[in-house]
This record gives C-alpha cells, sequence and structure tokens, in this order.
C-alpha cells in the first residue's frame, strides 16, 4: 500500500488546556465539559485578562443584550494583554456595543418579514432557512440574530417545528434547507437526527445544510458518532465560520478532517471585521489554512448593519481590495465571493471588484489581476457590423489565452 502522507502544518498549534491547568484529557476533550465551563462573567475574564476600561463596561451591558460566552477552548486564543487581539474584538463585549448608529437596524436582513412560521425563513424562491435553537457555543459580538440568540435580547425565539414542517411539506418548491439558529450542532444527536431524518422524508427536498461555528467554537463536539449519524443523510453540506488564521487550531483541522472524511462538504463563510480580518495577508493566511483543513472558502461578508457593531464595520472598499489580492494571486479555489446581505431582506449580493471595463456588441473589454487589459471578440459580432480587422488588443488576448 502507498505511504500516506498527511499535509504539514502551516501553523497549526494547539493551546490545550491553557488556563485550564488541572483539567484531565478526557475532561478538555468532552464537549459537555466544554460547555459547562464556559466564561461566561467580569470576573472570570478579569482572572485571566487586562481588561481595558471599554470591555469592563461593555461586559455589565450583556444583561440586557447578547450574553458573553466563550468555551475554554476558544478563550485559550485570546491574548491577555492586548485588546486589540483578532480573537478578542469578536468575543469579548465594549462599550461601543451600547453607541446609537441611525443606519444599524434590529434586523439587519429582514429575516422576521420573510417568517411564514416562527422559526422558519422562506425568502429565495427554492430554499428555507430553519432557526432551530437559540443557543451557540459562544457568541460573536456582531452576531446577526444577537435580538434573538441567548436569551437576553427582547425578542424570543419560538420556532414552531410542526408548523414548519407543514409549510415545508406544502411548498414543493423548496428543495434546499439550511438549519442554523442559534448553533443546530449544540442540539443532541438524538435531537437533531430526529430532525434530519423527519426533514429527509419530504420527498421533494434534495439536499439539506447545517451553517455552524461549534467546529471552530467548540471541536471537541465533532465526535466520530456525530460524524457517523450525519453521514446517513446524505446529500448533507457544512458552512463553517471562521475569521482569523489563529482559529484554525490543531483540534479545528482534526475536527474539520472528520467532518470532510464522512463525506461532508465544507465552505466557509467569513464576516469582514475591522482589526480582525480586513488586510490582505491576514485574510489570504485564513483561506490558506482553510484548504488545508479541506473547507472551501465560500463567502466573505460584509458585515451586517447589526446594533451596535460600529466599532467592527469596515468599508465595502476594504473588502474589494482584500478580493483584488486574492484574485489571480492566489488559487481560486482561496477566492471567497464577497457579498452584502442587502439590508431590510434584500438577499445576498455579490460585489467584486472591476475586471469588466467595457462591453459593446462587437467586444468585451476586461483587465487581469496585473491590470493589463485583454478584448474579447463578440462571437458572430464582427460580421454582422463589418468588423473584420483583429485589434492588437485582441491578439493580446489570445496571446494570454494560449497559457
Amino acid at each position: 500500500m502507498p505511504t500516506l502522507i498527511s499535509a504539514p502544518d502551516k501553523g497549526f498549534t494547539t493551546r490545550a488546556p491553557g488556563y485550564w491547568e488541572g483539567v484531565t484529557p478526557e475532561q478538555w476533550n468532552d464537549w459537555t465539559w466544554q460547555m459547562k465551563n464556559r466564561v461566561t462573567s467580569l470576573a472570570q475574564l478579569e482572572k485571566h485578562l487586562v481588561l481595558t476600561d471599554e470591555e469592563r463596561a461593555g461586559v455589565l451591558l450583556t444583561r440586557d443584550k447578547l450574553a458573553m460566552a466563550i468555551t475554554p477552548h476558544f478563550f485559550n486564543l485570546v491574548d491577555p494583554l492586548n485588546p486589540d487581539c483578532p480573537i478578542r474584538r469578536q468575543v469579548i463585549p465594549r462599550i461601543e456595543e451600547s453607541w446609537e448608529d441611525p443606519d444599524e437596524l434590529t434586523d439587519p436582513c429582514g429575516e422576521d418579514s420573510h417568517m411564514p412560521v416562527p422559526g422558519l425563513v422562506h425568502r429565495y424562491p427554492d430554499r428555507v432557512l430553519f432557526l432551530v435553537t437559540d443557543r451557540c457555543a459562544s457568541y460573536c459580538r456582531y452576531c446577526t440574530r444577537s435580538r434573538v440568540v441567548s436569551g437576553v435580547g427582547d425578542q424570543e425565539l419560538h420556532t414552531e417545528f410542526e408548523a414548519a414542517f407543514r409549510y415545508l411539506e406544502e411548498h414543493t418548491e423548496v428543495r434546499d434547507v439550511l438549519l442554523s439558529g442559534g448553533d443546530a450542532l449544540l442540539l443532541s444527536d438524538a435531537r437533531l437526527e430526529r430532525l434530519l431524518a423527519r426533514l429527509r422524508s419530504i420527498p421533494h427536498i434534495e439536499f439539506l445544510r447545517i451553517g455552524s461555528r461549534v467546529p471552530i467554537f467548540l471541536p471537541q463536539r465533532i465526535t466520530p458518532a456525530l460524524c457517523a449519524m450525519l453521514q446517513k443523510y446524505h446529500p448533507l453540506w457544512m458552512s463553517v465560520h471562521a475569521n482569523h488564521p489563529k482559529e484554525l487550531t490543531v483540534e479545528v483541522r482534526e475536527a474539520l478532517e472528520r467532518l470532510a472524511n464522512h463525506g461532508i462538504p465544507l465552505g466557509n463563510q467569513s464576516v469582514l471585521l475591522r482589526g480582525v480580518n480586513d488586510d490582505v495577508e491576514t485574510y489570504k493566511s485564513l483561506v490558506h489554512k482553510l484548504l488545508m483543513c479541506r473547507v472551501r472558502p465560500y463567502y466573505l461578508y460584509q458585515c451586517d448593519l447589526i446594533q451596535g457593531s460600529s466599532h467592527l464595520r469596515t468599508s465595502v472598499a476594504r473588502g474589494l481590495e482584500i478580493i483584488e489580492g486574492l484574485r489571480g494571486h492566489t488559487t481560486g479555489y482561496a477566492v471567497p465571493q464577497f457579498v452584502i446581505d442587502a439590508p431590510g431582506g434584500g438577499g445576498k449580493v455579490p460585489v467584486n471588484p472591476e475586471y469588466l471595463l467595457q462591453r459593446t456588441r462587437s467586444r468585451t473589454v476586461v483587465r487581469n489581476y496585473e491590470g493589463r487589459v485583454f478584448e474579447y471578440p463578440e462571437p458572430g459580432r464582427k460580421w454582422d457590423l463589418g468588423e473584420t480587422s483583429v485589434t492588437p488588443g485582441a491578439l493580446e488576448w489570445s496571446r494570454a489565452r494560449r497559457w
């Protein structure tokens, strides 16, 4: 048999057990232990971190806004001294979350207005979003659904499961169901399997998806038993959520490989965040590490206009710079689609750098990643318009095409 050669480490490290020195490996690798020992209070933070006044005040705000909870695994990645640590900015509250911005929205993606049944969002013609829980392993400070997750917001999620199943049975145009919340992977194996089996019993539903940050926040949850159960419900896809290369640890890589080894195609959805991943080199490192984990970068989201997120949002122009810094400079598998989830419920709108310079009836003019300009002649148009000459630009395009 051929020798199996594993991929190089490429910066994958482990911080376990970190601050939890007395914990046994069995405890550390038990996802229920991780959940029971999450960092949820100011006292726990101050035991390990040097907090700023802005952070301390932000933690106090979580009593009536989005709760704070950080798994031990993820907390070990936080720099204890640097408030600008990209991991720290994502999960530790700041006073800026109380700032009011007239452009911000409670429900920035307009999900509530596209909810025919409580907990089921039907915005696109052939697919639905199924909100199956309001809890997450850890809470991102830029959470799009901060109005309903964590249990401390003004609004509560009350999914009507049987009504949702009836709706799906009646709407035969639906072929794709995305499970989210909260995080569907926090459900027990048995409960999640009942849900998947019920969806699989509906003939016109062709494939299922799970959107989850659990493989990043809580890789211990991705057990062999869970993976074997998920494998029974193919075609089943999973979108994970990593924003910074530091999040991709040895444990996370192993969890993602377990999923991939059970035939689950993996994509990554990241959010463009100020001071976290809004530069080309950081983002390039992230997508390269994702590919090493067998995860295809799928979407880069412009941060939604969620209330209290102004300090984490950066410009659309910065996102375009990042895409331009990837396209042509690394493999196309590493380049996600940059999108804006149109405020108010317009859905995902792709946004790309301007590679298309001109279109006429006879030609299309484009530029490549180096800034070189090429012409593509439109088929048949020359003869219709009497344009028979071949331009130097077209010749240059032809030579490039032969490469």
